[in-house]
């Protein structure tokens, strides 16, 4: 709640403030190259901070024999003005140490009078002032709510500047940038702030009084032996008014210092008068000296980055907003309603993504799925299954939008059994990696209505991997499928790719399932086993096939469905036409580089990837495919066919077909339970078991494998571990 609080008020005052910190920023940059040009110009002599009074006026009297008045900018250029040797009126920047004349004084260009202008008051004068002030307030409280929030972040501040985990490019540079920039930024606004204040009396200026001086009548001396110009660098001299008439006692040499105003009786050097500037005015030159980078190129060029830096700040801030918008939760049934409960705990996003893309896929599926954030818990009357995500904040703290969940969770219990799973977040670079999923799984486990589904799932930063394992064993238990292709929950989606159809059988009315041959219209790299999105309606509604490559070309097994999205869009589709899509990588049902054997069991559609991966296997692995099909129809006759090329070949060992709705019924299951020898070889060797069809299949043939390990003391689990069963289910 408290990051929340933070976050909000960080983004609220950036939307309010944008347009004119873009102003600004934009302004600030060019006035920054602009001070840090005109401070590489050669006006400046050598060796200036040594240079006292005594050594620079006599000098340049021998050279200018009337002088007025000595100006001494922010660069270090001195500007002098009177007359030469000849009469002539002289105003140029001169040599303090030789009088020559070093060039004339710099005269800014109309654009940069204009930028200075839109920069300083918009062009609104007194009013513009104000509303910039204002601005350069709430750019610095914008700094101070970044700053904790990056605290945060890093958990504490001694981990401020330990290294940052790239969730995305915009999160990552805002963060990063944010610590680089941080103290430009901060010395900007706080400047800017100053500036504002000063200018309009919230911080008064103080007043000091003139101290007088008893004037003596001591020797004439020479302004060379004056102590007072003896002692006084130019550096420390911001101006010098020289006496209208000479050798008269009653005209003063005037000389502005950074802390005070000086006069000098001009015939024996004393101090007749002094002021004092003020603490307040002091720090008024200071800060224009320090916000501007006035004199110092290295300090312009630090400003005029952190300007720019700004603009980025902008930018990726407002993308980092519109990620967040987009996994906007949106409901179709109501939690009385609801079977399949998704309950979100989510910092910056990135969780609610993985869950948004799950409750989608219920949804597709006719599922009756919420999903909403933990700290809307409530009682869900006809829930069977809920499903927890959540992500690690802090040091092991819930996430601002789960922080009140284990409160309700005391508060509402379930009324009937409902069978939970949590899947935690997080990084390990972090110490605390998935401690609140942690505490979640515990506490569910003792909630009495509550029956654990699963073990707990962590994920590492965002691996789709971790994921899919999940959504594959949750499907396994649970008998609704989910897409397990890690591809398909990688955050950000490719873009589509062009697919002519070159190809596509007929159904007949023995058989509704078809194939069709795709050929890529780019050079791209898949292989038997990938996964094919096709977009029917083009938007953000996918469908996914198992690819089978043939000939180049990706070859799909579809059946259609009476009202099937993707089915009705692909077999509808005329030879020659075009369709976008995307081939995601799915390398955990490859067909295995390094193996003796390998059986490949199939039922209905799932026989897709297996037809590419035996066209494929050009090493001659002892490869065995067992399918199950309804009935013995033209389309198995296809593959009959195929087999036996193959087989010719040297691809494939041995095709085995059942047909549950012939005479003779049978499934492939039995055909695994006949060929037990076959399995148990493969299992006690190096060999791959691949499936690839319904969920309820997998499920019955994992129990004919666990039960065959049993029977031959074997670890059927390990078997799992070690990545020899591969699955595809769906």
């Amino acid at each position: 709640m408290t990051v929340s609080i933070w976050r909000y008020a960080h983004l609220a005052l950036a939307i309010l403030t944008s347009l004119f910190l873009i102003l600004a920023s934009v302004t600030g940059a060019i006035l920054a190259y602009d001070a840090a040009q005109e401070n590489l110009q050669p006006y400046r002599a050598q060796n200036f901070n040594q240079i006292t009074l005594s050594q620079a006026l006599p000098q340049l009297k021998k050279t200018f024999p009337e002088i007025t008045e000595i100006t001494i900018d922010d660069n270090r250029f001195v500007t002098l003005e009177g007359s030469d040797q000849d009469g002539n009126s002289v105003k140029a920047y001169v040599d303090p140490t030789t009088g020559k004349i070093l060039g004339q004084p710099i005269i800014k260009s109309d654009f940069i009078n204009w930028v200075t202008s839109l920069h300083r008051s918009l062009f609104l004068k007194e009013t513009g002032r104000f509303i910039v002030g204002v601005v350069s307030i709430l750019f610095l409280l914008i700094g101070v709510t970044g700053l904790i929030l990056i605290v945060k972040r890093q958990q504490g501040i001694r981990h401020f500047f330990a290294g940052i985990k790239k969730d995305y490019f915009a999160q990552y540079f805002h963060v990063v940038s944010g610590r680089v920039l941080l103290l430009p930024i901060v010395l900007i606004t706080l400047t800017a702030t100053y500036l504002f204040l000063i200018r309009f009396d919230y911080i008064p200026k103080g007043k000091t009084e003139k101290v007088q001086h008893q004037v003596t009548e001591g020797k004439t001396l020479s302004i060379a032996e004056f102590p007072i110009f003896k002692e006084t660098k130019l550096a420390d001299v911001k101006g010098i008014e020289f006496p209208f008439i000479e050798d008269d006692p009653e005209e003063f040499f005037m000389i502005k210092l950074k802390d005070k105003t000086i006069s000098v009786n001009q015939i024996n050097g004393e101090i007749t008068e002094e002021q004092a500037v003020s603490k307040a005015e002091q720090y008024e030159a200071l800060s224009l000296l320090l916000h501007t980078g006035r004199g110092n190129t290295i300090l312009a060029i630090v400003l005029g980055i952190s300007s720019i830096g700004v603009l980025l700040f902008i930018v990726t801030g407002f993308a980092i907003t519109l990620r967040r918008t987009k996994n906007k939760i949106k409901n179709k049934y109501s939690t009385s309603d609801a079977e399949i409960v998704i309950l979100v705990g989510s910092e910056n996003g990135t969780t609610l993504g993985f869950a948004n893309n799950i409750h989608q896929q219920f949804l597709s599926l006719g599922k009756k799925s919420f999903l909403t954030e933990l700290n809307h818990y409530q009682a869900f009357p006809k829930a069977e299954h809920m499903i927890v995500m959540s992500a690690t904040y802090g040091l092991g703290d819930a996430p601002s939008n789960a922080n009140r969940f284990l409160k309700r969770l005391a508060e509402t219990p379930q009324k009937q059994e409902v069978r939970t799973s949590v899947v935690a977040f997080g990084s390990k670079a972090y110490e605390d990696f998935c401690a609140y999923g942690e505490l979640l799984q515990e506490t569910l486990s003792q909630q009495a209505w509550s029956k654990s589904e699963l073990s707990l799932y962590r994920v590492n930063d965002k691996s789709p991997i971790e994921f899919s394992d999940w959504a594959r064993d949750w499907s396994y238990q649970s008998m609704i499928p989910l897409a397990s292709a890690p591809a398909l929950y990688k955050m950000q989606m490719p873009k589509l790719n062009d697919f002519e159809v070159v190809g596509r059988s007929e159904i007949s009315e023995e058989a509704i399932t078809f194939k069709i041959l795709l050929k890529p219209k780019s050079n791209q790299k898949f292989q038997s086993g990938d996964l094919l999105a096709i977009y029917p309606d083009n938007d953000h509604k996918e469908r996914f096939y198992s690819i089978g490559k043939v000939g180049g070309n990706l070859q799909l097994v579809v059946k259609l469905f009476e009202g099937g999205l993707g089915s009705n869009f692909l077999y509808h589709l005329k030879e020659g036409s075009m369709i976008k899509a995307r081939i995601m990588e799915n390398p955990e049902f490859h067909f295995p580089k390094k193996a003796s054997k390998v059986a490949m069991i199939a039922n209905g559609t799932g026989i897709a990837p297996f037809l590419g991966m035996i066209e494929e296997n050009t090493q001659a692995v002892d490869a065995h495919l067992y399918a199950g099909f309804r009935y013995d129809n033209q389309l198995t006759k296809s593959y009959q066919n195929f087999a036996v090329e193959n087989q010719e070949k040297g691809k494939l060992a041995h095709l085995h077909l059942a047909y549950s709705r012939e005479v003779k019924k049978q499934y492939v299951m039995g055909l695994v339970k006949r060929d037990q020898a076959l399995f148990t070889e493969i299992l006690k060797g190096d060999g791959y078991i691949m499936i690839c069809g319904a969920l309820k299949m997998q499920h019955d043939i994992e129990k004919i494998l666990e039960a065959i390990c049993v029977e031959n003391h074997l670890d059927f689990q390990q078997f799992k571990k070690d990545g020899r069963l591969l699955t595809d289910c769906y």
